[in-house]
């Protein structure tokens, strides 16, 4: 990261590290000029991963420069440290992209306990949420080998579709329901699905035929194994001897 150490203090549950950046100079944000003019130091506090059992807190001292450029409408900018973080933050990188993975894994209340169990410190469900929602979605290509299946808004009441793409192991979209409609709807704006597994519903292969009549449609393993679960366990309860006899 281009950072000199300058002391480290190990607490009882925390490291502190404090550094100052190496390089002699600065771009500024606005004209892009390079400036080795000094303006001024001050001190940035970033939270780090953890270290063991410890939080890590880096103390920076950065500078701020004046800007040069006589033409430039900025007087003086503070020295960027993209690589280990974004302009104000209070976290690297690094724990944000952990952070950021915890949120969509586990959520809001979920990923705070597991943020505190990792001693990231104590990180609010709210700010879990906050970083799923400010996160860019990326445009990912049309899958060939599409996994749909129902989600729950609210478990029992209202309900939606979840797209996989199974190449790639990720999620391509959320869709408001479960209806042919929606999911025909969808399939004939990204044309190229070669491979749909489904539930057995009938509103799925209808959408899909509809919508990509020449994909192949097959049922996954786990509807098929639920199925066959339901299936024999109605077996069984309306031919309990057959299970005596066969026990003998």
């Amino acid at each position: 990261f281009g950072l000199q150490l300058l002391s480290a203090q190990i607490e009882l549950d925390t490291i502190r590290v404090s550094a100052s950046p190496m390089k002699q100079s600065a771009s500024c944000p606005q004209c892009h000029t390079d400036s080795s003019k000094v303006h001024s130091y001050y001190d940035r506090t970033l939270a780090d991963l953890s270290f063991g059992i410890r939080t890590v807190i880096l103390h920076l001292d950065v500078r701020r420069f004046f800007c040069i450029n006589p033409e430039c409408k900025r007087a003086t900018f503070s020295e960027p440290l993209p690589d280990l973080a974004i302009r104000y933050a209070r976290r690297t990188n690094h724990l944000h992209q952990a952070l950021r993975d915890i949120a969509f894994e586990s959520g809001g209340e979920g990923g705070s306990k597991m943020a505190k169990n990792l001693y990231y410190g104590e990180i609010s469900p709210d700010t879990l949420l906050r970083i799923i929602r400010c996160t860019s979605q990326d445009n990912h290509p049309t899958p060939r080998y599409l996994g749909v299946d129902d989600w729950a808004m609210r478990k029992g009441r209202k309900y939606g579709t979840i797209l996989v793409d199974l190449e790639r192991h990720a999620v391509v979209d959320l869709l408001p329901d479960r209806t042919s409609d929606v999911l025909e709807t969808w399939l004939k704006a990204h044309p190229g699905v070669e491979l749909i597994t489904r539930d057995r519903s009938g509103s799925y292969s209808d959408g899909a035929t509809r919508g990509a009549p020449n994909a192949i449609q097959i049922a996954d393993r786990f509807h098929l194994l639920t199925n066959l679960t339901e299936t024999l366990k109605q077996i069984v309860e309306r031919n309990p001897g057959v299970l005596k006899i066969s026990q003998q």
